[in-house]
């Protein structure tokens, strides 16, 4: 394999990897924005600035989470059955997804 070859195969295997993550982490900022944008009236004891913490932790949880269906895709395409790789995508991902709520809103909304 030359070194072109193998430069263009690495560029091909980035956005595989990438793409779960960024997903991962848009839909975890979708759904914790639905909590966070909704409070009317915050209460004083959170802070000003509150909701940082939450918009920061739950997306980086959804990012763990899809990087590890990225993972779990890569070891499907190295012969682990497909169908226990994508519901242990999804378990895996609901699961960190919701630690990642908990972690973000501790303190002020999940108390």
């Amino acid at each position: 394999m030359t070194t072109k070859e193998n430069l263009t195969q690495n560029r091909n295997q980035a956005p595989r990897f990438v793409n779960p993550i960024l997903l991962g982490a848009g839909i975890a900022f979708l759904v914790i924005s639905f909590f966070v944008f909704g409070v009317d009236a915050p209460h004083p004891d959170w802070g000003k600035f509150w909701m940082i913490r939450p918009l920061l932790i739950t997306p980086l949880a959804g990012a763990m989470g899809g990087a590890f269906c990225a993972f779990m895709d890569y070891q499907r395409s190295r012969g682990f059955n497909r169908t226990w790789a994508i519901l242990l995508s999804l378990v895996v991902y609901v699961i960190g997804l919701w630690l990642g709520i908990v972690l973000g809103l501790d303190g002020t909304m999940w108390d």
